[in-house]
């Protein structure tokens, strides 16, 4: 009962802050937060990617570095890869995952109980590739418990896992184990994913997304030592540190940003590696990529919700940069609608002058800036990420969609998801559910 009283408290502050901020100042400095907010994050992830480039990424060799170690043979890494109702892309995911540069590996693939033909297709590839093993389980459990499943089955340390309809580049498994051999610290490295799906003006902003702003965030966030989230569908982990904090919460929406703070506030560093590239499938359809990203913002609030009473200990110190971040995002997200619902009632009403916003529209200075701040995050994008994707030009024409997409998906997914989280009585198990995989899958 108490937790839900402070839980409805703190979503009334969130709520209401931004009238009250509106009402203690004016309604034109709520909206200049609302326009300035995207301006600064775009100039902090072009000033952490230029700094993460110059100071570490430039150095870095294009192959992977022998991490054997004078050992024969070199360390065994266990690819994880959970499916469900994977049966189109489950031959070409496994493949390959089992053509990797690296020589001693094994792949266990786990069928979280579905209802297509996956099952015969891993029976099928389990009988021509002894390297390959096969779990299947007989209802769908979810990720968290595949994943769980799979780290149990697994003979190593080092569990390197992807999605059922990724394609691993023949070198992802070595640059992402390394650093886990190299820092014992280290308790996950997060991989670089690349867009496959681009027959749809949908899937092609995705494309400038990835492309001009993920990658940026990354490096960024690895400046000042802590990761939001990993990357689901591409990451390696240390099974030790999984140990250490309880492996992947089954309860939680969104499990890898749930893993990533787990890790992290219990002390284990995640690492961004750019190099680890794999190739995945994306929402081609406003519908499908709607259902993901709400997804997302809901696996944000569910992480908030879980750590903010203990979130401000000095031991966590380092973890309040993020959180900062997220808790301006949520309020950048509502004092968006604050400003469009002043407006609107100033359209019909006389409002306190304090409280009027005569337009929703950006300043002419404002708006011209952030025009050239897209520009240069694209061109310092495309500089740096050029190496990990050919012809990637050839999607940047699409890309000027991008920054209105973005925050506008920002926008209504937080609105929806943040007081969805907060008024929510109890998690219940997260479940594998229909997924827009695309309307053409286009090779790389």
């Amino acid at each position: 009962m108490t937790d839900r009283i402070i839980t409805f408290i703190i979503l009334c502050l969130v709520l209401s802050f931004p009238l009250g901020f509106a009402a203690t100042f004016t309604g034109e400095i709520m909206l200049n937060f609302v326009f300035l907010w995207p301006l600064f994050m775009a100039a902090l992830w072009i000033t952490g990617g230029i700094y993460f480039w110059l100071h570490r990424e430039r150095h870095w060799s294009a192959i992977p570095e022998d991490l054997s170690n004078g050992q024969e043979p070199p360390p065994l890494i266990s690819m994880l890869i959970p499916c469900y109702n994977e049966g189109p892309n489950v031959r070409e995911t496994i493949t390959a995952a089992l053509q990797q540069n690296y020589q001693n590996i094994e792949v266990i693939a786990i069928n979280d109980g579905s209802s297509d033909d996956t099952a015969e297709v891993l029976d099928e590839l389990a009988s021509e590739y002894l390297q390959l093993r096969v779990i299947h389980l007989a209802e769908n459990q979810g990720k968290a418990i595949a994943l769980r499943t799979g780290a149990a089955a697994a003979r190593s340390d080092f569990l390197v896992c992807i999605d059922g309809d990724a394609l691993p580049a023949p070198d992802m498994a070595a640059f992402l184990v390394a650093p886990l051999i190299r820092y014992p610290r280290v308790g996950a490295v997060t991989g670089n994913p690349r867009i496959r799906t681009r027959s749809t003006l949908v899937g092609r902003i995705q494309v400038g997304e990835f492309s001009s702003i993920i990658g940026l965030i990354k490096r960024t966030q690895r400046i000042y030592g802590h990761v939001f989230t990993v990357s689901g569908v591409i990451t390696a982990f240390r099974r030790t540190a999984l140990e250490e904090v309880g492996y992947w919460s089954p309860d939680m929406i969104t499990e890898d940003i749930d893993i990533s703070w787990k890790l992290q506030l219990q002390h284990w560093s995640v690492f961004f590696e750019p190099r680890a590239v794999c190739w995945i499938l994306m929402p081609e359809t406003i519908k499908g990529l709607w259902r993901q990203r709400l997804r997302w913002a809901q696996g944000g609030a569910e992480v908030f919700v879980k750590n903010m009473k203990h979130i401000w200990s000095l031991e966590y110190k380092r973890m309040w940069v993020l959180f900062a971040e997220f808790m301006l995002s949520t309020l950048w997200a509502f004092s968006y609608a604050m400003s469009v619902l002043l407006f609107l009632l100033g359209l019909l009403f006389t409002l306190p002058k304090n409280l009027q916003v005569e337009s929703i529209f950006p300043p002419h200075f404002t708006g011209l800036t952030l025009a050239i701040v897209c520009l240069i995050q694209f061109m310092v994008s495309v500089m740096i990420e050029h190496r990990y994707e050919k012809n990637i030009f050839r999607s940047l024409f699409w890309v000027i969609w991008f920054p209105v997409i973005y925050w506008m998906l920002s926008l209504f997914t937080t609105l929806v998801a943040f007081p969805k989280v907060m008024l929510r009585r109890q998690r219940q198990r997260a479940r594998w559910n229909g997924s827009d995989r695309g309307l053409e899958r286009s090779s790389k």
